[in-house]
């Protein structure tokens, strides 16, 4: 085989790879009832066609084809190891005979019903959060356990157990492979959601480390939110305002961090350098989401991002609707963080006075006392009304929760910054 030859198709199978492989592995996980041997059977597939494509020619479908490559090639394994495990050989015929009567299996709306499919049985609520989310990101969406390990900055042995053991709780527990019902699918969605905004905040704002954000994630975050939107037999206005609030958040991402890494606050921020389309098709998911009168907390917040969004210089913010918006958001989810940004909200609404007395009485109630965030609401409404010793000793107090260095250094300057 010349050089000349191989080299085009081998560029092209790279590319289907990166476009088709985690459809080809959604289809594998029905087809096999296996993730490990899906996963097993994907690699040997693609394996298969860098060895026959450069001969053969690239299919007309390369997906189907890829999908009943490997299936027949973990059909071929598991006869292989039935000397060892005779429930393999049943197993096998089961299969084989399934893949030679089973008619439109690997038309297009199957393998797009395949990965709704992979997406719900990740995010199932028989799983842990923490396995819900390393399983997405390592099934779904196709990272390495290193990868997820990084981002986390957890280890990766610990990503790995995590996955194995939610692999072998969706095995023992018989967790079915397949979208909710109707009926159940609220339910079921609001998990899906949080877990793909799970995924976005840590790539938003890191939890911790060197750096305020990581691209990369919250990049995928939003391809899995627009991925749902696509697959959801109908319109859910929630899976809108979710992706409408990443994408509005997402589009500050530039002006939030200066050229030497530093915070830069959403009233020092340059608006210019928000990305306006990012804006546009957020604000238009929100008002969609908002005019179906089906909303919930993920559409509130997305109208609170759009206020702040739609406002040309931060004196033009309408703090009015943005804390009554806060307002509406804590009827539907009690939360102490959703009363402490309706608190700042009423700051600037009303005066640095009147968010103290409120954030006052939050910390009092000490859910938000090991959230440095709230300290730090606090700090800068005293050093707003010139109470520099108590914002400093609440900017300590901040400062000694925060782990993520960025924020460290905005607070330390805060502190430098007080009056003597």
């Amino acid at each position: 085989m010349t050089e000349d030859v191989t080299t085009p198709v081998q560029t092209q199978v790279d590319a289907i790879y990166r476009s088709e492989s985690r459809r080809v592995f959604a289809t594998l996980v029905r087809l096999l009832g296996d993730f490990d041997r899906a996963e097993e059977a994907l690699h040997e597939a693609f394996a298969l066609a860098v060895e026959q494509w450069p001969r053969d020619g690239i299919p007309a479908n390369p997906r189907a084809w890829l999908v009943s490559a490997g299936r027949f090639r973990a059909i071929d394994a598991m006869r292989r190891r039935a000397r060892f495990d005779a429930s393999l050989t049943a197993l096998a015929e089961r299969l084989e005979a399934s893949a030679r009567t089973a008619a439109n299996e690997l038309d297009d709306d199957a393998i797009q019903d395949d990965r709704l499919r992979l997406i719900f049985t990740c995010c199932h609520p028989a799983l842990s959060p923490e396995a819900q989310v390393a399983l997405t990101l390592r099934e779904v969406c196709g990272l390495t356990t290193e990868e997820i390990a990084r981002t986390f900055l957890t280890a990766p042995s610990t990503v790995a157990q995590r996955i194995v053991r939610a692999k072998t709780k969706i095995k023992n527990a018989g967790i079915p492979y397949e979208a909710p019902s109707r009926s159940d699918l609220p339910e079921r969605l609001d998990t899906v959601l949080h877990v793909i905004y799970l995924v976005f905040n840590e790539g938003y704002s890191a939890s911790s480390g060197e750096w305020l954000t990581r691209p990369d994630l919250s990049g995928e975050a939003i391809r899995l939110g627009r991925l749902l939107i696509e697959l959801l037999p109908e319109p859910e206005p929630e899976a809108e305002g979710l992706l409408a609030l990443m994408l509005l958040q997402e589009s500050r991402r530039t002006a939030r961090v200066s050229s030497t890494g530093e915070i830069v606050l959403l009233e020092d921020q340059d608006r210019s350098l928000w990305n306006r389309e990012q804006i546009a098709e957020g604000v238009a998911l929100v008002s969609q989401a908002l005019a179906s009168r089906r909303f919930g907390p993920f559409t509130l917040q997305a109208a609170i991002a759009a206020t702040h969004a739609e406002a040309a210089t931060p004196e033009q913010t309408d703090w009015g609707q943005i804390a009554g918006l806060y307002g509406v958001l804590a009827q539907v989810v009690s939360s102490p963080v959703v009363e402490l940004n309706r608190a700042v909200a009423i700051a600037m609404r009303d005066g640095p006075a009147a968010g103290l007395a409120l954030v006052d009485s939050l910390l009092q109630q000490g859910e938000l006392s090991e959230y440095y965030l709230a300290h730090a609401a606090r700090a800068d409404l005293c050093r707003r009304l010139g109470k520099s010793a108590e914002a400093r000793a609440s900017y300590e107090r901040a400062l000694r929760l925060t782990r993520q260095e960025p924020e460290r250094r905005f607070l330390e300057r805060r502190l430098r910054d007080l009056p003597t």
